[in-house]
């Protein structure tokens, strides 16, 4: 694998290009650290029991893989819409380039539901007693407009944020260390799996849930449009944040093991919290907490962040109504879609259950993945003027296997579910034609070709 710098400027673009590398760096990092690592885990150990470690070593392996096409891909392509602009490239499809990006807006939208859900949960308990739905209502209102404020207040928010979640994280790995080597937890819990169930299905199953936790890398496709030197600066940032994150995660999979036995972690929807309590280290409840909360919103940030630059992408190829192209002048942030999918986010909160969100997430980014593998392959015939990471061949043909493996894995509720959201994007897909023919048919003369204009963006598409 190759990176080479670009030998001409960078691609033009209306927003703006203010993400350096170590801002894209942090931006990859905290969206996957605070998308699941505080509320899953234990959710994760009704699957593996104390084998926490291996779902997740599995899980960034099979992560590394699609992160190996998103490099490839974006720095080929570097335009805001990723996924749903290399299917058009790859299918020449627009409604496959609908599909694909729409299961990857859906899947950021119900993401940031659960992140909101997991922010009402346990962690905000500690400080206030208050119903979960409205307080998720409310927060994502206010991630709305922080989005809405600016790329650079955002990225801003999410280094210091990014900070504070992972000092969270080691503050896990340090006490529950201070405790094992005090002589308290149990190491040997660490090698025991699930009763009834054989670890090798154990830890696929597991892998399904644990890939969640994973799944923040690809929102970063989204944001490229506003990357300095992106061809150079991309790839390195994104191996290096799930290299990272991998690493982290495992430590505290350890670390969880190690405390509570997996019984304990199941009970609460704030287990790391639980977690450094039975270390009886000394550290407040309600500090904790806070760091947890921050993670959680980080998380939930960096997710809404990338939900309305895809939005906005899609509405510049002309798969979504142009009016969700809009952009504030002053701000360059693309305002209708941030507040259309904050809305749906909103509505999303109702549904309350935060494992059912978080694997319906999981099958819709996996047929997201298993489109970018595939258009890897296909494009190879594309040549293109600008230099671009290469990705070795056989990484995107494994790519698709994982997708295919991990899809075998899902419940058929959450099949439904995501069956659903599909469905919904069906709809409005043929709306949107509907209005882009009818507008065709008032800006075109008899007989006549459609605008030039909008010709030649859906040529471009």
């Amino acid at each position: 694998m190759t990176t080479e710098t670009a030998p001409h400027a960078e691609t033009p673009t209306r927003l703006r290009r203010a993400i350096t590398g170590p801002l894209l760096f942090a931006f990859i990092l905290g969206d996957v650290l605070g998308a699941g690592i505080y509320a899953l885990m234990g959710v994760l150990s009704e699957k593996v029991g104390g084998m926490l470690w291996a779902p997740l070593l599995l899980a960034l392996l099979l992560a590394m893989l699609t992160a190996g096409s998103y490099a490839e891909l974006v720095t080929k392509y570097p335009r805001a819409g990723g996924a749903a602009v290399f299917a058009e490239r790859a299918f020449h499809s627009p409604l496959v380039s609908f599909l694909v990006g729409f299961s990857m807006l859906a899947a950021g939208v119900t993401s940031a539901a659960g992140l909101a859900i997991a922010f009402a949960g346990d962690y905000l308990d500690t400080f206030l007693d208050l119903p979960t739905i409205p307080v998720a209502i409310a927060f994502l209102a206010l991630v709305g407009l922080l989005n809405a404020r600016g790329i650079r207040e955002s990225l801003g928010a999410n280094l210091v944020m990014t900070a504070i979640e992972l000092s969270g994280l080691v503050i896990v790995i340090a006490v529950v260390a201070v405790f094992f080597f005090g002589g308290g937890g149990d190491a040997s819990r660490v090698a025991e799996g699930p009763e009834g169930t054989g670890v090798a299905i154990a830890v696929l199953s597991g892998a399904v849930i644990a890939y969640y936790s994973f799944v923040g890398f690809e929102t970063s496709a989204n944001m490229i449009e506003e990357v300095k030197n992106p061809r150079r600066t991309y790839p390195r940032a994104l191996f290096g944040a799930l290299i990272t994150a991998g690493a982290v995660y495992i430590l505290v999979g350890l670390a969880s093991s190690i405390a509570l036995p997996p019984t304990e972690l199941q009970e609460s929807s704030g287990p790391l919290l639980a977690v450094v309590e039975a270390t009886g280290a000394g550290i407040p409840s309600w500090l904790f907490s806070l760091i947890a909360l921050v993670a959680v919103a980080n998380g939930a940030l960096l997710t809404m962040i990338m939900v309305s630059r895809l939005t906005y992408g899609m509405a510049e190829q002309g798969l979504l109504p142009a009016t969700l192209g809009r952009v504030l002048p002053k701000r360059k942030t693309p305002w209708v879609a941030i507040l259309t999918t904050t809305l749906v986010a909103m509505g999303l909160t109702l549904v309350g259950d935060l494992a059912t969100l978080a694997e319906t997430v999981v099958l819709l980014l996996l047929v997201v993945f298993l489109s970018v593998n595939v258009s890897v392959l296909v494009l190879r015939r594309d040549r293109v003027e600008n230099d671009h990471f290469r990705v070795w061949t056989f990484v995107p043909v494994l790519g698709i296997g994982s997708c295919i493996l991990l899809l075998t894995q899902q419940r058929p509720a959450v099949w439904l579910f995501g069956a659903i959201l599909l469905a919904v994007g069906g709809v409005l897909y043929a709306l949107a034609r509907w209005g882009r023919k009818h507008a065709d048919r008032k800006n075109t003369p008899s007989g006549g070709e459609p605008a030039g204009d909008q010709k030649e963006n859906h040529e471009h598409a």
